[in-house]
């Protein structure tokens, strides 16, 4: 695993190393008619199960400036960086594109005015602003520990991202997500018997939002639509055309690119115009409808690698939205006993 570290005087260090497991991937061993198989299968089998031996792990210094920790987040290809207090030799949280957002809805004012507080705070001074009524600790999970307790985890705390930290070395090995843990599941899904809720229908089974969706229009401007993910919690807006349409989506992710492109200070141009400078690594829109099963809706949310589902109508308008939050909260917490999770953020 690579690890890169990012200081505050731009100093680049990097370590190879590797977690290795011995675990032979075994299936529990359950009856047919059991429809908690799932959530067995993820008691069965810890996290370091999930770590690969070869990828990318950022990390930032908290003293690194806001601005430069964002460019490399783009550079990099990452959504996420666990955060390093040197002070006190610890991680003490993520900075995310949530927090590049949250930056530009606090502080912009107009396009004829710079954002001071992008271009020069350090990763601790925003913290500190920022997070001095909401302070939460680092929600993080051990490698020993179970994936039920990963997805536990995620979904009880509302959070996307969920650091694997070795408790002995104090080393961070990975970022546990909803897309690899479902992905590692998917792998396995073939050899186990199918539980009798595979087959019904999102209707059926009530999985999703489908009340007050948040949307914007392809006029919308963006300084609009950072707003909107503020101010609603969620992870992605639905682009809908003049006639209810579909047409387009914009997620958290997509907001980078106003760093790559630095063009973050002119955030009264439109929804269009700013996916315009969309990666070549767009997700796209990916739909279904409330009649599909769940097993067509997770075969098709792991095969095209996306964070959520548009459920839309007959007539491709929106009715609602699937995450990948909803999906695993119905595959391993809610045959659990596991109380449902409320709407979700981040």
């Amino acid at each position: 695993m690579t690890i890169s570290w990012f200081f505050s005087d731009s100093r680049y260090y990097s370590a190879l190393s590797k977690y290795h497991t011995d675990s032979d991937f075994s299936l529990p061993a359950v009856e047919e008619s059991e429809s908690d198989i799932y959530m067995r299968f993820m008691k069965s089998h810890k996290c370091y199960d999930i770590v690969p031996t070869s990828s990318k792990l950022v990390v930032f210094d908290t003293t690194l400036q806001v601005k430069k920790a964002f460019f490399a987040l783009v550079a990099n290809g990452v959504r996420a960086a666990p955060l390093w207090e040197t002070k006190n030799q610890s991680f003490v949280g993520m900075l995310t594109i949530t927090d590049f957002i949250n930056i530009l809805h606090r502080y912009y004012k107009s396009p004829m005015v710079q954002i001071y507080e992008l271009e020069e705070h350090k990763i601790e001074t925003w913290r500190e602003l920022y997070l001095q009524e909401t302070f939460k600790p680092l929600v993080n999970i051990t490698p020993d520990a179970s994936l039920y307790d990963a997805v536990y985890s995620l979904i009880k705390n509302k959070i996307h991202r969920l650091p694997v930290i070795d408790p002995v070395s104090g080393n961070a090995l990975y970022i546990l997500t909803h897309k690899r843990i479902l992905k590692f599941l998917q792998l396995f899904v073939s050899e186990m018997p199918k539980p009798a809720f595979m087959k019904k229908n999102l209707e059926e089974l009530g999985i999703g939002t489908y009340h007050n969706i948040a949307f914007i229009h392809p006029h919308t401007p963006i300084i609009k639509a950072l707003n909107i993910f503020v101010e609603r919690r969620v992870s992605a807006l639905p682009v809908v055309d003049e006639s209810g349409k579909v047409v387009d989506i914009y997620s958290k992710f997509d907001v980078i690119n106003l760093a790559a492109e630095k063009t973050y200070n002119n955030l009264d141009i439109t929804v269009t115009q700013a996916l315009e400078h969309r990666s070549q690594y767009f997700e796209g829109v990916v739909k279904c409808n409330k009649l599909e099963t769940l097993e067509t809706i997770v075969d098709r949310i792991v095969r095209a690698e996306v964070h959520r589902l548009v459920v839309v109508n007959e007539a491709h308008s929106i009715v609602g939205i699937i995450s990948l939050s909803d999906i695993l909260q119905a595959l391993v917490l809610s045959p659990a006993g596991a109380k449902r999770k409320e709407s979700e953020a981040d």
